[in-house]
């Protein structure tokens, strides 16, 4: 089963390049290594999406992205886990 997690969040304003800077320096290592995929995208609003893919039960214990350092961001960061049900 592929089990994809969501980390989304918004940077203060003008401060999305450096948000941009510390999602995509964050390692993401699991039991058997890292994701069997992983992206970075950007949004208006200084909004940064990272999502992983993983080979995995929907439950299973997984590492996820930090929340990062209060002074960065707007809010907490929200999360999604969602499991695959069709594949191209």
């Amino acid at each position: 089963m592929t089990v994809a997690l969501m980390w989304e969040a918004r940077a203060v304003e003008g401060r999305g390049d450096e948000l941009l800077a510390w999602a995509r320096a964050q390692a993401i290592h699991g039991v058997d290594g890292g994701p069997v995929r992983r992206e970075t995208f950007r949004a208006p609003q200084d909004r940064v999406l990272v999502i992983t893919w993983w080979d995995a039960a929907l439950d299973a214990e997984l590492p996820e992205l930090p929340e990062p350092d209060g002074e960065l961001v707007t809010r907490a960061v929200h999360r999604w886990r969602f499991e695959s049900v069709d594949e191209a």
